[in-house]
């Protein structure tokens, strides 16, 4: 292939031999063809020509004919079928003439391409390539091209000639040719229609041909199913997930019904199990409240339906869930929240993302009052286009990915500001109450643990211990103690004070280069069920346990000792939890 690049490749063997066939479609906008000769090597047989870009995918496809189909597309926005038939006799001799010398009863034929193979039993044997289509109909890049698999019936083989595409124009066609002409058409075209997503990448039919698959760039997948009812192609639920590192996940606070992610993906994710009498539960991707601009590092849940999240910014967001959501919670997961529902006459339906911004906008059913118009989106004065806003809509399954990215969005209800860094650990006491957070920090000043009041969010306190960054924060069961880890290899424990004119949280007890145990970067911890005890977990290997007693040492760790001896993994320790209470037997 000398300097160029191989984009696709697809191999198959030659009928009626044992030949293998390979077709590469390369960076010279060609598609070469290889088969391996009497000496096994794979030698270069034919070069096609026709198409005006790179060629993004390949595929053969045996027909009931007995001619190989090969189907090609690129990035000039059109497939190109071939077809690869044997020659016998005769038809190899036969001299292809110009169109002024033909006869009146002799047809046109196409331009044909020949190539002789040798088989093991020293048969040589002839075959031709022809154009046998331009299919034309994608208005961007095509990425990927597959044929129906072969259907097997009473032992018999048949392939449909049926072909699926996938563009970067959002759109999957699938193609047939017209019984009657035989020309190939188009026979359903499917697709997204908005958000910011940049196309298709590839497609796959299932093994029978009744669904396909599609999938984009941020690693979501779209499937259809041919519906039987109908007879239309609707589109169906499917895994999904983050495409980059997730970086915290919290549970909902009153039950566990449902499990919410953030990750460097910029987008935070709620996942619920999928509920149907009589089959089988499963988890999915509910909904998306967040799609940010920036990486989102961490997350709090405040309440069932409020959270916090914190990204590569140094603005903390808060967010409430809309009507929408909860409705469509208790259709999918059956999760009761008719006594939520009686209490959110003033709540947002939806929420949306205005163009070039960050901040998720409230968007409020036509029967309800809008209390706060800065909730509201305000439609520019010069815009030309309407914004495409949130839609209501009443989900039974989990939602597609069009409505996951447009419709499933939360409100943004507050920005909460005082960090001179980008917000790296959040955590919420059990009773919703007050938030902590820290940002990323290079100096004590900048290592703060700033604390909020969730009602007002007013800034309580500033507590200052740690020289670097804060990883985690985490509250104790009873939220009477506040345990903080950094960067700096040690751990900071605050109780909470006891009246007024105490500061919220006062440090009393913290570990130093002596009594920390630990040798390096502590990165996670958390409480027991009964607050007595709490674990650290380090770069160093160690999973330390500290038990909280009620009588203060002369050290700095004050009413804190260590339970040795400590467990030693065989990697950094990067995450601990504790159950939050004993199992039946009382361990």
């Amino acid at each position: 292939m000398g300097n160029g690049f191989a984009l696709a490749i697809s191999i198959t063997l030659l009928p009626n031999t044992t030949v293998p066939l390979i077709a590469c479609g390369c960076d010279d906008n060609r598609v070469t063809l290889y088969v391996e000769n009497e000496q096994h090597q794979i030698v270069k047989v034919q070069t096609l020509t026709g198409h005006e870009d790179w060629v993004r995918g390949l595929e053969f496809a045996l027909s009931d004919s007995g001619s190989i189909f090969l189907a090609s597309c690129a990035q000039d926005h059109f497939i190109r079928l071939w077809r690869i038939s044997p020659r016998r006799g005769d038809d190899v001799l036969i001299v292809p003439k110009a169109v002024s010398e033909l006869q009146e009863e002799e047809d046109i034929r196409v331009k044909e391409r020949l190539f002789a193979v040798i088989d093991n039993d020293e048969e040589k044997s002839t075959f031709a390539v022809t154009i046998e289509a331009i299919l034309s109909g994608h208005e961007g890049w095509i990425y990927g091209v597959h044929w129906q698999p072969a259907v097997y019936t009473d032992g018999k083989r048949h392939q449909p000639m049926c072909l699926i595409s996938a563009s970067m124009d959002k759109t999957a066609v699938l193609w047939r040719p017209d019984l009657e002409s035989g020309i190939w058409l188009d026979e359903v075209r499917v697709g997204e229609v908005g958000g910011n997503t940049l196309g298709f990448y590839g497609c796959q039919f299932s093994p029978s041909g009744h669904s396909f698959l599609a999938h984009g760039y941020q690693g979501a997948f779209h499937l259809w199913h041919k519906s039987q009812k109908t007879n239309f192609w609707e589109p169906g639920p499917t895994v999904g997930g983050h495409f980059d590192e997730v970086q915290d996940i919290d549970w909902d606070p009153e039950g566990g019904e449902f499990l919410v992610s953030v990750s460097l993906d910029e987008t935070t994710r709620l996942h619920a199990p999928w509920v149907r009498a009589g089959l089988e539960t499963n988890w999915h991707e509910i909904a998306r409240p967040q799609v940010h601009g920036y990486g989102v590092t961490c997350l709090a849940m405040t309440g069932r339906y409020r959270f916090v999240s914190g990204a590569d910014e140094k603005v903390l967001r808060a967010f409430r869930a809309p009507k929408n959501f909860v409705e469509n919670l208790t259709r999918i997961s059956t999760v009761d929240t008719k006594h939520v529902l009686e209490r959110m006459a003033d709540i947002a339906e939806g929420a949306s993302v205005p163009a070039l911004g960050l901040s998720n906008k409230a968007v409020f059913s036509s029967e309800d009052a809008v209390e706060n118009k800065d909730l509201e989106i305000q439609p520019h004065p010069n815009e030309q286009y309407p914004e495409l806003y949130f839609k209501p809509v009443q989900l039974s399954e989990p939602p597609t990915e069009e409505n996951l990215l447009q419709n499933t969005l939360w409100p943004e209800e507050q920005k909460l500001y005082g960090h001179g860094y980008e917000v790296f650990a959040v955590a919420s006491s059990h009773d919703g109450k007050v938030i902590a957070s820290a940002c990323k920090a290079s100096k004590a000043e900048n290592a703060a643990v700033l604390l909020w009041d969730t009602s007002s969010w007013r800034q309580l306190d500033q507590l200052l211990s740690h020289q670097l960054t804060v990883t985690q924060i985490a509250f104790a069961r009873n939220d009477k103690h506040l345990l903080t880890v950094s960067r700096d290899r040690t751990w900071t424990l605050y109780k909470k004070g006891e009246t007024d004119s105490e500061s919220m949280f006062v440090k009393v007890a913290y570990s130093d280069k002596h009594t920390g145990i630990h040798s390096r970067i502590i990165w996670t911890c958390a409480w027991s069920h009964d607050s007595c005890f709490f674990i650290t977990g380090s770069r160093d290997k160690k999973a330390v346990l500290w038990k909280v007693t009620d009588t203060n040492s002369d050290s700095c760790l004050g009413p804190v000792k260590a339970c040795l001896p400590f467990h030693e993994a065989e990697d950094s320790v990067t995450a601990v939890s504790m159950a939050p209470l004993l199992t039946p037997t009382g361990q």
